[in-house]
């Protein structure tokens, strides 16, 4: 009597020599995917504090991970522990590490793409950044949660086995980074947040999303065509951001260019508006030599150099302004971070803009 892979048979030497040989024989099982999956907290990684009741950092990424455990089923997931802060602390001084961490994950041949857990408040901001810089063509997918992991509906998890999904699906190579929440795909060009708690918080504006990760498959509808790279510099420069607001007499201009400012981008009304006194300052700077770069706080459409009056986008072109198109205030802050090192060219920032 012979026991072999759990059953129990009558075997004699002959047929303990075949079934020996055909298990020799029998193929391999294939290796399930690569993913890796960094993690850089954000309220996709809080519980409820016991004493103040309120969403605090808690989980690693392996925590966050080992609460899904529908992905063991599609791929074998390789984490790295980035960070665990609210996302309101990512910035300049965290991006290129985050840059350098993922190119180096993604060089490994077997990596078929990568997931950033990361927190809803700036991760439209590090997605445009890891787009830009990022060198490879895997697919980086960036998942948050608008609830906590204490919360009985958490959407944490459903985001993060949605984007392992999106990576392994046929297409996904070549999209850019994109930010992937409650279903749809959005580029990390286009992509901001609208709700403050609403789970369909992501979207695209008029451009639109790329696609959606629905139960059966994933669907492509489009690709992101305004996707640029540029080169990481050594020291990312400092780019302050300045709100145009109802009043405002443009000391916060002159403020920023005399505390050290490299650049500056007026969040300005409609198509690029600002009033006479924001222009005079901005004038002012650009004369300096600090570049000024003209974006709209209004959620759709270009900011454009229409307007003739003083103060108008016409009028701040001839002082020398750059127009951010249709980039949100934060995003052409973070263009102009890595485009400045290359010189204060009026014109050159200006096609870097325009591309």
């Amino acid at each position: 009597m012979t026991k072999t892979l759990g059953y129990r048979t009558t075997l004699g030497l002959a047929g303990l020599i075949a079934l020996t040989a055909a298990t020799r024989s029998a193929p391999a099982l294939a290796e399930p995917p690569r993913i890796a999956v960094v993690a850089t907290g954000g309220t996709i990684a809080m519980k409820l504090d016991p004493n103040t009741h309120a969403p605090v950092p808690a989980l690693s990424g392996e925590d966050l991970v080992a609460a899904v455990p529908k992905l063991k089923d599609i791929a074998s997931i390789e984490v790295t522990e980035f960070s665990n802060v609210p996302s309101d602390y990512m910035g300049p001084d965290r991006w290129p590490a985050l840059t350098a961490r993922l190119d180096a994950l993604l060089a490994d041949p077997g990596i078929r793409g990568a997931i950033v857990l990361h927190g809803t408040d700036t991760l439209d901001q590090t997605a445009y950044f890891l787009d830009l810089t990022l060198k490879s063509d895997k697919p980086v997918v960036l998942v948050g949660a608008q609830r906590n992991a204490s919360d009985a509906d958490a959407d944490g998890p459903r985001n993060l086995l949605n984007a392992a999904r999106q990576i392994l699906a046929e297409g996904a190579a070549g999209q850019g980074v994109t930010v992937t929440l409650n279903h749809r795909i959005n580029a990390a060009r286009e992509v901001r947040k609208t709700h403050t708690s609403n789970v369909e918080t992501f979207n695209s504006g008029e451009a639109g999303i790329l696609g959606y990760v629905d139960e059966d498959r994933v669907v492509f509808g489009r690709r992101s065509l305004r996707r640029q790279t540029l080169p990481l510099p050594e020291r990312l420069p400092r780019v302050d951001l300045v709100a145009m607001y109802a009043g405002a007499d443009g000391s916060q201009v002159r403020h920023a260019a005399e505390s050290g400012a490299e650049a500056i981008v007026v969040e300005a009304y409609g198509w690029g508006n600002v009033n006479a006194e924001m222009h005079d300052a901005i004038a002012e700077v650009i004369a300096k030599g600090v570049p000024v770069i003209v974006a709209t706080k209004v959620h759709d459409g270009r900011a454009l150099p229409v307007y003739g009056f003083k103060g108008g986008g016409n009028t701040l072109r001839k002082a020398g302004a750059v127009f951010a198109g249709d980039l949100t205030p934060d995003k052409a802050r973070i263009l102009t971070l890595l485009a400045l090192p290359a010189g204060k060219d009026r014109a050159a920032l200006q096609a870097v803009f325009d591309r």
